[in-house]
């Protein structure tokens, strides 16, 4: 004889129905936990007291999943700092950096094939834009966080440059101005590279937000204005 017909068929039912009320219910407070420990901003430690724009920007890559669940790096050109986040929006560190000697938030057309020598300071822009990037060797067989191949735009460890430049010292300098004298690349220091940037980028792919300077940041990152 069957189960249900020593029971009786309505008190199975009965059963079923509270099971199955039982199985919703649980479903519902899981999702609601996962739900409150899914940050909604992004998380500063450290004491870093980032601009409202680099905020504004990792708050809405958090809470649009924009990321895609990578790690994810924002760049204050205004600041000349770079934030680099693990992929639910904690930071991971933060530092000053060299970038771009020319204000501008373009790519000067095919200026990634060009020699250094030829690049007007006119022409040495970091541009603004939201990029896929992953680490891989440069020319000289060192790694880098290429951010734009196309472009020759990457993400690297403090290069020496020309006395002139005095490159170290003006990724010391407390002024953002101070730290604009690259080609484009950015420059960031060298311990920082390999405990930070290294290590959140090995074996994987990320994005880099990297912020404008001419225009509002909503004219270059269209999750800004999602709904």
């Amino acid at each position: 004889m069957r189960l249900i017909d020593m029971l009786g068929g309505s008190s199975v039912r009965k059963c079923l129905v509270i099971a199955l009320s039982g199985l919703l219910a649980f479903g519902a407070v899981a999702a609601e936990e996962s739900s409150a420990q899914r940050p909604v901003r992004a998380v500063f430690t450290g004491g870093e007291a980032p601009s409202l724009d680099v905020q504004d920007v990792a708050d809405r890559i958090v809470q649009s999943a924009d990321n895609k669940q990578l790690p994810f790096i924002v760049i204050d050109k205004a600041q000349a700092r770079v934030f680099v986040f693990h992929p639910d929006g904690r930071l991971r560190g933060a530092t000053p950096a060299l970038l771009g000697l020319a204000i501008g938030d373009h790519t000067v057309p095919g200026i990634g094939q060009r020699k250094l020598s030829s690049i007007r300071p006119d022409e040495r822009t970091t541009p603004a834009g939201r990029f896929k990037a992953s680490l891989d060797k440069d020319i000289h067989g060192i790694e880098v966080l290429w951010v734009d191949y196309d472009s020759a735009l990457s993400l690297h460890r403090v290069v020496q440059g020309t006395p002139k430049e005095r490159r170290a010292q003006r990724l010391a300098s407390p002024d953002p101005a101070q730290r604009r004298i690259s080609f484009g690349c950015i420059n960031v220091p060298v311990r920082f590279y390999d405990e930070v940037v290294s290590p959140a980028f090995k074996g994987t792919y990320g994005i880099v937000y990297i912020l404008p300077e001419t225009k509002p940041a909503r004219e270059v990152f269209t999750f800004l204005s999602a709904q």
